[in-house]
Order: C-alpha cells, then sequence, then structure tokens
C-alpha cells in the first residue's frame, strides 16, 4: 500500500501536542485562500467535510482531507507534512504555538502511481 500524505517525526510531535490539548483532530489541506494551500489542523468534527472531500488517509491517527478539485492537481504527489517556525494561519490549531504545518510533496514513482491507480 502506497501513503499518500505522510508527517515527519516533527509534525507527529506536534500532533501529539495538539491532541493532548484538545482531543481528537482532523487535516483539511487549504485550497489556497487565506494561508495558501496549507494543512489546516482542527479539532476533529469541527470542519465540515463535504461530499466533494477526499480523504488521502491519516497521520498521527487524524484523518486528512482535500477538496477533490485541488486533489486533482496533487494525486501525482505524496504530501508530507511537515513543521515550520512561524504563525500561520489562526483557523489551524498550532498557530499559538508558533509553529505552522507545512506541505512538502515528491512525485510518485511509476510503480506508486500504478499500485494506487490499481486501488481506485
Amino acid at each position: 500500500m502506497v501513503d499518500r500524505v505522510l508527517a515527519t517525526d516533527a509534525a507527529l510531535d506536534l500532533i501529539e501536542t495538539l491532541k493532548r490539548q484538545h482531543g481528537p483532530l482532523m487535516f483539511h489541506q487549504s485550497g489556497g485562500c487565506c494561508d495558501g494551500s496549507a494543512p489546516m489542523c482542527y479539532p476533529a468534527n469541527e470542519f465540515k467535510v463535504g461530499g466533494s472531500d477526499v480523504h488521502l488517509g491519516e497521520i498521527g491517527g487524524s484523518p486528512f482531507y482535500m477538496s477533490a478539485d485541488q486533489f486533482d492537481y496533487w494525486k501525482h504527489t505524496q504530501l508530507i507534512i511537515d513543521v515550520v517556525p512561524g504563525r500561520g494561519s489562526g483557523f489551524s490549531l498550532e498557530a499559538p504555538e508558533g509553529l505552522r504545518f507545512l506541505t512538502r510533496s515528491r512525485v510518485f514513482t511509476d510503480e506508486e502511481a500504478n499500485a494506487l491507480a490499481g486501488e481506485g
């Protein structure tokens, strides 16, 4: 199985910190409005996932979604969620920590792309 989304150790550490503070979490990859296309972290069930959102997988035990339109642009890449110093959007839970989640990516190999195509 090929993961569409992964998290660095630093991101996983921050996710655990945020879980202790806020309980279960979820992520949604922003479509470019307020904070570019940053991954946004919310308490579970506080962000309404729509019928056109794609579930990419989980990071740190938290579901990660992206809109279908955005997914069309990113479907050939593996998202790697990382953390960098600085304040991102005030809407995402990590903002008060002085850190922000950041999406890095890499293009899937031909073998990975074929495996994903077989999964549907």
